[in-house]
């Protein structure tokens, strides 16, 4: 299987929305109009980048990728990662460490100190992440908004 890892563009836009809905599969479908005015607002903001990974012509996961510019650590960037998701007939053949190398030459090329993300309380995901040369420093905190 060819696995290919680039930045998404508007034409990814259906196979992202699937993914998102295997990553949350709660979650009511977000509204086609919805949908390509907040792809329209990603797509203007500086620094974020959504990663995708094409495995044999289909987008079989995802990355989102922000690059928040910092004050500390002699000015280097943090790049912060969220809403990864890997098709579940894709899972298991290397897509998710692709999309993983990816994110880190990302942060790498924008000189960031650190990429940082959050994972589910999982042993699955933090063994995965963990493979992928991420190490669990520090307790999240979450609070969310209704």
């Amino acid at each position: 299987m060819k696995i290919t890892v680039r930045s998404a563009v508007e034409v990814d836009l259906p196979g992202l929305l699937a993914l998102y809905g295997e990553l949350n599969p709660d979650d009511p479908p977000l509204p086609e109009a919805s949908a390509e005015a907040i792809w329209a607002a990603i797509s203007r903001q500086q620094g974020r980048t959504i990663l995708v990974a094409e495995a044999d012509g289909t987008v079989a996961g995802t990355a989102d990728c922000i690059v928040m510019p910092n004050l500390t650590r002699g000015g280097r960037a943090v790049l912060f990662v969220e809403n990864v998701v890997v098709a579940g007939s894709f899972q298991r053949h290397g897509v998710g460490r692709q999309l993983m190398e990816a994110a880190v030459r990302l942060g790498e090329s924008a000189d960031c100190y650190k990429v940082q993300l959050l994972a589910a309380d999982d042993a699955y995901v933090h063994t995965f992440y963990e493979a992928c040369g991420f190490k669990a420093l520090a307790k999240g905190f979450r609070r969310y908004i209704p």
